[in-house]
């Protein structure tokens, strides 16, 4: 496992790996999400990158940039038995050298939802994958189905921009009580952590409830907003079921959907979701679970 610090190491490096190259930016401080990209990358790609860079341009001046989590060491012991080809870690000023003033900006995909919350945050995750793309030039990129909007405004980005990159969203991995792993997680004080899976609750009382023929989205939102309201320490961003493709809030529910939600518990903010995809119900896995047809049963009864 190669560790590279430079964009010049990185570029040097890449003119020797076997393509498809198949890459997986993170922020560190990994979990087993970011581990099943790793695999869902080897397995359909003839090498693999890992990128850990804490984004500093995707966070407000309010937000957790300062207290985000880190642990090189960590990281690359856990990656270490899986065979990544390698692992870049640039500096900040590798990424932002001193004078930038260049943003990526998608425009329509990134205004509803976490654009309406976090202004600027998918600037900046624009910004530094489209930097990233450039200089590793990958041929697969793997990102987690948690962060749905930002899996479709990447792709809204590298068709725009004319990458030759396949954006790939993974499952999200999930604890055993539904909650989606998230390095942010760390945050949770044992309570708090109690609590944390009225998310996901809330998102199965929403699809039991269409399976049972609700179909008016905003009865299906209510009942997602009635489960929240059970814990009197979650505190809703939004609630939000929306065109799969433009994020358009939805009046009813046909075969597809985008059913997802931010909510703040203490001061740690966390967001999931479910896709229903051509009436097929896109939900996660439990981390650990030996067979699919367990890990979707385990998640949605």
């Amino acid at each position: 496992m190669r560790i590279l610090k430079t964009l010049e190491e990185l570029r040097s490096w890449r003119r020797t790996l076997r393509d498809p190259l198949g890459f997986i930016p993170t922020m560190g401080y990994l979990h087993k999400g970011h581990l099943s990209l790793v695999r869902h990358a080897q397995q359909e790609c003839a090498s693999t990158l890992v990128s850990i860079f804490v984004n500093p341009t995707q966070f407000s001046p309010n937000e957790d940039f300062s207290r985000y989590p880190s642990d090189i060491k960590r990281d690359l012991k856990l990656l270490a038995p899986l065979g990544v080809n390698g692992v870049w870690i640039p500096e900040v000023q590798e990424i932002y050298p001193a004078g930038f003033q260049t943003t990526v900006h998608v425009t329509r995909l990134t205004q509803p939802l976490e654009g309406r919350v976090r202004p600027g945050h998918f600037d900046g995750v624009a910004t530094v994958i489209t930097k990233l793309f450039h200089a590793a030039t990958p041929q697969r990129a793997y990102f987690g189905q948690k962060d749905a909007q930002q899996v479709l405004a990447m792709r809204q980005m590298s068709r725009d921009l004319n990458f030759p990159v396949d954006i790939i969203a993974c499952p999200t991995v999930r604890e055993p009580d539904g909650l989606a792993l998230s390095s942010r997680n760390s945050y949770l004080a044992r309570d708090q952590r109690a609590v944390a899976g009225i998310l996901h609750r809330s998102l199965v009382a929403a699809k039991i409830s269409y399976e049972n023929g609700e179909r008016r989205a905003g009865a299906l939102r209510k009942t997602m907003l009635r489960i929240l309201a059970e814990e009197p320490s979650a505190r809703p961003d939004y609630v939000s079921i929306a065109n799969v493709a433009t994020l358009e809030e939805l009046e009813a529910v046909n075969e597809e959907a985008l059913f997802s939600l931010a909510v703040r518990i203490g001061s740690t903010r966390l967001i999931d979701n479910f896709l229903l995809e051509r009436g097929v119900w896109q939900t996660g896995r439990i981390a650990g679970a030996p067979t699919v047809a367990q890990e979707v049963y385990a998640l949605n009864y």
